[in-house]
């Protein structure tokens, strides 16, 4: 009769909440993980521009990109991280449409 070796490590290895039983020989054999791409910084500085529903929405997409990298999903880490650069830059240039639209007028309607 063979004993049952009991899960040593539990880790939520998708966002569906299934959890999967890694023992630590199968973490030592993996290769290292890739590189994170959150764009966090990115998304931070997008905070600053005043398109403020967009640039909220990158900066949710890059934390969601951490955290899938932290439990080990590196396909749906790179797919966030790549929709937090796409929102973020589209936050950056949808403020700077809007900041130079509010100087355009407030120039056609100065008095000199």
């Amino acid at each position: 009769m063979a004993l049952a070796v009991p899960c040593q490590d539990l880790r939520k290895i998708s966002l569906t909440g299934s959890m999967h039983c890694i023992s630590f020989m199968q973490e030592k054999e993996k290769e290292p993980p890739p590189p994170i791409r959150s764009y966090l910084c990115l998304t931070i500085f997008t905070c600053f521009c005043p398109a403020y529903p967009i640039n909220i929405v990158a900066l949710i997409f890059s934390i969601m990109s951490r955290n899938s990298y932290d439990l080990g999903d590196y396909d749906g880490s790179r797919r966030l991280g790549r929709n937090a650069l796409y929102v973020g830059i589209s936050s950056i240039i949808i403020g700077l449409l809007i900041i130079a639209i509010f100087i355009a007028v407030n120039f056609i309607h100065m008095d000199f």
